[in-house]
């Protein structure tokens, strides 16, 4: 069976910037799928932000396996009703790829519960990716590093919480330094926040890059049945318990009545 993923997209800079529109011209949705298609088993599609809810209806996002995220300049035009349709899906077993700006995106904050705030300079600087972990299933087939000829640099501090772990950290030319890998993971669902990615340099091209995404998407992937009630809160009754119980004292809740949210 193959793994279903979804690259999203807010698909604006390619249609008002001439440079990004000459390094990706159909889009870096597609040039991102594109890479990620590669393997054989994996069945990619796109989604962008004009489309009818945003190409993320309920329905196809309980079709998919795995989400990669890309967005800059319009966080805020994403409908707060399909975040929460999407932080669903990643809590009951959806697997997240938020990449480069979609730091600020409002999935990933939702996610992080932080400002997700750091510091960048467009300079078009050298940028070399450090691996962290040789042995992680999402460094395989990476060398020791991988060098960036230009790239926008993110800084620390990075104000999201610690990460399950580290795959990646950058060095920037100015000096800076910047923990560009991180894995973590929300109810059932695993996220991967990766940083290259700037519209106006032709990163989802590098073949290293790419050999990335698709090594996070197999680990963001979980084959498991998806986790339908995980943001149910059940009042058990006490006859339901596994053990027999007697009630002792007074009670703020009737038999089987909802608790307060």
């Amino acid at each position: 069976m193959s793994i279903r993923v979804v690259v999203w997209n807010e698909f604006l800079h390619e249609k008002e910037n001439a440079v990004v529109r000459e390094i990706y011209p159909d889009g870096l949705h597609n040039a991102i799928a594109q890479g990620i298609g590669e393997d054989a088993d994996v069945e990619v599609s796109t989604a962008t932000l004009e489309e009818p809810e945003h190409g993320l209806s309920q329905a196809r996002l309980d079709e998919t396996d795995v989400l990669v995220w890309w967005g800059h300049k319009a966080h805020a035009r994403v409908d707060d009703a399909i975040v929460e349709r999407v932080a669903q899906r990643v809590h009951e077993g959806m697997g997240l790829l938020v990449l480069h700006s979609g730091h600020f995106s409002k999935i990933f904050k939702r996610l992080m519960g932080t400002p997700c705030s750091l510091r960048w300079r467009e300079a078009g600087e050298r940028e070399r990716l450090w691996v962290i972990n040789p042995s992680h299933p999402i460094t395989q087939g990476i060398d020791k590093a991988i060098e960036l000829p230009n790239s926008e640099m993110y800084g620390e501090p990075f104000l999201v919480p610690e990460p399950l772990e580290t795959v990646f950290v950058s060095w920037f030319e100015g000096g800076e330094v910047f923990r560009s890998g991180l894995t973590y993971q929300r109810g059932a669902g695993r996220i991967f926040y990766f940083e290259p990615g700037h519209e106006t340099y032709p990163i989802y091209h590098d073949p290293d890059i790419r050999r990335v995404l698709r090594n996070a998407v197999r680990w963001a992937y979980n084959p498991a049945k998806p986790w339908r009630e995980v943001a149910e809160a059940p009042n058990v009754p006490i006859d339901q318990a596994r053990e027999k119980i007697e009630k002792k004292g007074g009670s703020l809740h009737k038999a089987g009545e909802a608790g307060y949210r």
